[in-house]
């Protein structure tokens, strides 16, 4: 029989291999958008140019989900270890991509390798620490995103510039080795898990939902009006599907009851729309302090680097808090902070200084911290182990969700805000392009128009923000409890 005490002692280790996989993850997006414009160029099809990122995000957020769902029934190190390979192939192939389409392909397996890693890893972090030394665990894993947001783009540049831009992809390769030998040598599991069958049709019709959503909020985005109308049509149909499914078969790949119950909700949906804010940040703040304030790209990225330094800040403070105060109290404290931060760009002028964005960044960055942690913790604690790994999925899910529903919904209030501001007269991706390159050397209508919509969009911002901090206070007092096995939810 194994005993307890040797797998105490491999915890750092495991913990080693988890960051060294959420590495990959979170590096993955910045370091490749600093390498894009050269793969376009070596590789042609410019017209697919924003797939590569959404084929990634498309599969992330599909499989989420489903492998959250697989580590309850077989276990978190087979997940693990299936999310690993799948990245790594992607990776290797992503390297040897001879085309733009080829390339979204293996970016697309990518995205499969990462709907794993990123919710089986922090379920594993649930498993093995209690939840008075999670919350620590928890933070060290959000400054490993911190890091990757500020490696990212330099580490970019430098492989671009020294090697081949294939190796910002097989870079990847001894670091996923290396994390895949500490899940196999230092990862025991010893506790017995139920095999049941697995739902295999309602799998195939949530991947098919959700990447039916993607495609009709990229194509939305995109402005392909139809083509978004198709694909919302076939998320319809598959939704109501995967729905009459669920509600027939014994053992569904997404239970009804663990998302209807009102704490897993509402920090899901918190959470969703806490992800909303941030992806309205991080699209339209550098064009702010660029194009209206007239600043330098370098200014523009500090201040937007705010975010990622508040959210670890936000999370290493909470995990000293929550254990005294609780888990409700920590984060309504964290929601109300979202919407003041988020209000603090609405103070944003022409003439004024980027310190206050970075303020405002850095504001909303530390209620994201608060409440990313306690969430996360929250969800893993009041549900049984059997589904500890669904629970913390669902989470992540709502993330990847909002993150994909800010940049549609924001993208079409900046829009709408442009053409208003203008009279209606078109103003093209070109001008904004010279708007944003030319410094204060900009038509007067282009800038006045996109000092307008930024303004819209901002407010937007705000609303949603306030929208997080009503959304966590329905969060039920009993969520407070630390360290119970169920917290009725």
């Amino acid at each position: 029989m194994p005993l307890s005490a040797p797998r105490l002692t491999r915890r750092p280790l495991v913990i080693a291999s988890v960051m060294a996989s959420m590495f990959m993850i979170a590096i993955e997006a910045t370091i490749v958008a600093t390498a894009m414009p050269q793969i376009a160029a070596d590789l042609g099809g410019l017209r697919l140019y924003s797939w590569v990122f959404a084929s990634f995000l498309l599969t992330q957020t599909a499989m989420t989900v489903v492998f959250g769902k697989l580590s309850d029934i077989y276990g978190r190190r087979p997940m693990m270890l299936t999310g690993i390979a799948a990245f790594l192939v992607g990776s290797i192939g992503a390297g040897f991509a001879w085309s733009m389409p080829s390339m979204i392909v293996f970016r697309l397996i990518q995205g499969i390798g990462a709907g794993a890693i990123q919710p089986v890893g922090m379920t594993i972090v649930g498993d093995l620490y209690p939840v008075h030394e999670r919350g620590k665990v928890q933070g060290w894993l959000a400054s490993v995103w911190a890091v990757s947001a500020v490696m990212g783009p330099m580490l970019g540049a430098l492989i671009i510039h020294q090697f081949s831009w294939a190796w910002i992809f097989w870079m990847n390769v001894p670091l996923g080795l290396a994390a895949a030998a500490g899940f196999v040598y230092f990862l025991d599991e010893t506790a017995e898990r139920q095999r049941v069958s697995v739902d295999v049709t309602g799998a195939v019709l949530f991947s098919a939902a959700v990447a039916a959503l993607m495609f009709a909020l990229t194509d939305a985005g995109d402005g392909l009006v139809s083509r978004a109308w198709t694909a919302l049509g076939i998320f319809a149909v598959c939704l109501v599907l995967f729905v009459w499914r669920e509600l027939r078969t014994e053992h569904p790949i997404v239970s009804f009851a663990l998302w209807s119950r009102r704490a897993i909700a509402a920090a899901n949906v918190s959470m969703l729309l806490g992800s909303m804010v941030i992806m309205g940040l991080t699209t339209f703040l550098p064009m702010y302090v660029q194009g209206v304030q007239h600043r330098t790209p370098v200014v523009a990225g500090l201040a937007l680097t705010m975010i990622m330094l508040g959210w670890p800040v936000g999370s290493t403070v909470v995990t000293k808090l929550f254990p005294r105060y609780g888990l409700r109290r920590m984060m309504i404290l964290g929601s109300l902070v979202v919407p003041l931060g988020s209000c603090v760009f609405l103070f944003l002028t022409p003439q004024g200084t980027p310190v206050l964005a970075g303020v405002g960044s850095l504001v909303v960055g530390l209620g994201m911290g608060f409440m990313g942690v306690c969430s996360l913790v929250l969800i893993q604690e009041i549900v049984h182990g059997s589904e500890r790994g669904s629970a913390t999925a669902s989470n992540i899910f709502a993330r990847n969700l909002g993150s994909t529903l800010g940049a549609t919904a924001f993208g079409a209030v900046f829009n709408f805000g442009l053409a208003r501001r203008a009279g209606g007269e078109a103003i093209t991706s070109d001008q904004l392009k010279e708007a944003l390159e030319s410094g204060a050397g900009a038509s007067p209508l282009v800038e006045q128009a996109m000092q307008h919509a930024l303004h819209m969009t901002f407010w937007a911002v705000a609303i949603i923000g306030v929208l997080v901090a009503l959304t966590m206070a329905w969060i039920p007092a009993t969520a407070t409890a630390i360290g119970r096995k169920q917290v009725r939810g």
